[in-house]
């Protein structure tokens, strides 16, 4: 299923976009506008641990978090999710399917999560884990086709396990401009969407739906074509939102 647009708990709409359209605005706040990849990145992860805290409650020091990332922006972001958490005294895992090929900006947030007290597993040391909760950040919005490898072997695992998922921007698996799943895909309780909805969101899998302000200024939206409603995010950075 697919949708044109999506409405906030405040009655605000905005337009859903493609995989496409959002490649065009990543494009140009990272080329003309800002902000830059590290700073949307940030933003992303630190919205995405402030709702693993909110929805583990007051006692989510004690409940073990796992993190499972992929090697590009959408891998980035949840191991930046990862370090805000351990940053705090929580109970953090990041699995990476594949540590050795990060992408540049991906693998400088595993570096500096690494001085905190997480710990870094691969995927093969994910059995017998126990999460209380699991985010994921294996693959966004540029799925090109069934997930494989390490990554499938890391969906399959959320699929097996009775943690619920928070998955950021997208469920793994899911094509975020159709809905479609062309392979496995998680089924997430909880999606944080990234900038705006993406069109594919209309869906089962996706869980309840959040949107996440990540620092995109009204400019970059209009260089993409774009007209997005001032105020999107009210006095907060994340809000629920459905489609309209």
């Amino acid at each position: 299923m697919t949708a044109s647009s999506f409405v906030t708990s405040a009655g605000i709409e905005m337009p859903a976009v493609t995989a496409d359209q959002m490649r065009e605005v990543d494009r140009i706040a990272v080329e003309e506008t800002g902000p830059n990849l590290y700073q949307m990145m940030e933003n992303a992860g630190r919205n995405l641990a402030a709702m693993t805290i909110r929805i583990l409650g007051t006692e989510w020091r004690g409940k073990r978090i796992v993190v499972l990332a992929g090697t590009g922006g959408n891998g980035g972001g949840g191991i930046c999710g990862a370090r805000h958490l351990a940053n705090r005294g929580g109970d953090v895992l990041v699995v990476v399917s594949d540590a050795t090929n990060l992408r540049e900006v991906p693998a400088q947030q595993l570096a500096t999560y690494r001085g905190t007290d997480g710990r870094v597993l691969g995927p093969d040391e994910l059995g017998g884990l126990d999460p209380s909760l699991i985010l994921d950040a294996v693959i966004g919005y540029s799925l090109s086709g069934p997930p494989g490898g390490p990554a499938l072997h890391m969906i399959e695992w959320a699929l097996g396990v009775e943690a619920p998922v928070v998955s950021l921007d997208v469920p793994s698996g899911i094509d975020s401009t159709t809905g479609g799943a062309p392979g496995t895909h998680v089924l997430a309780a909880q999606t944080m969407t990234l900038a705006l909805p993406k069109t594919g969101l209309d869906a089962l899998a996706p869980g309840d739906l959040w949107l996440s302000d990540i620092g995109i200024p009204a400019e970059t939206y209009r260089r993409a074509g774009l007209v997005v409603p001032a105020g999107l995010f009210g006095d907060g950075f994340t809000v629920p939102i459905r489609a309209s």
